[in-house]
């Protein structure tokens, strides 16, 4: 007899939906791996081929805008001339325009839904930091003194992340990202150029 819910995949979407879909329906804290493998159809093992805990799959979001704005940071036009704050600002419009309505994360749009706590929250906090790091190497890289890339890199993550949450806040009739991240990111920016 085949397991009970989905067919038999190794996907990492199956596992995405299979796990918002539990949250949702039954809060985080109620939902086991064992539950979200077995609605998914795949094993425990499939699981942890592609997330380290259950607490992962709330930020698969942003943990995706990291790889996105390392790639955008990465072909951000260089050589004499070349601004690091106006390519950081393009990239990090590049990997706004990537992120559609539809991957609103669902730790910011339904997290009191899925009974979210300020410390599952928290554990953001990490992650944003990675991107500060990106951001800081990136400016670095391009000359900036490292204390001014440090506290650029800083705050433009400050800025992308009130944008962010507005963005998510503001639901499903929301405009695009980069419409938010535009409004808070270049002030950020020009702000630098001026010191």
């Amino acid at each position: 007899m085949p397991p009970a819910g989905r067919p038999r995949a190794s996907s990492k979407p199956m596992l995405e939906e299979a796990a918002s879909e539990l949250f949702l329906e039954q809060g985080y804290a109620k939902t086991t791996i064992e539950q979200i493998t077995r609605r998914a159809g795949v094993s425990r093992n499939t699981f942890f081929n592609y997330f380290a805990s259950k607490s992962d799959l709330l930020w698969i979001e942003l943990d995706a805008s990291l790889a996105a704005l390392a790639g955008a940071l990465a072909e951000a036009p260089a050589g004499e001339g070349a601004d690091p704050l106006t390519a950081l600002e393009g990239a990090l419009h590049r990997t706004a325009e990537g992120i559609t309505a539809t991957r609103a994360p669902l730790v910011l749009t339904q997290g009191q839904a899925m009974g979210i706590d300020d410390e599952l929250r928290a554990a953001g906090l990490a992650r944003a930091l990675a991107h500060a790091d990106a951001v800081e190497l990136f400016l670095a890289g391009r000359g900036l003194d490292p204390l001014v890339a440090r506290a650029a890199a800083l705050a433009v993550v400050g800025a992308s992340a009130a944008a962010i949450g507005r963005w998510a806040a503001d639901g499903p009739d929301r405009g695009p990202l980069v419409t938010y991240l535009d409004r808070v990111v270049h002030p950020v920016l020009e702000g630098f150029r001026i010191g």
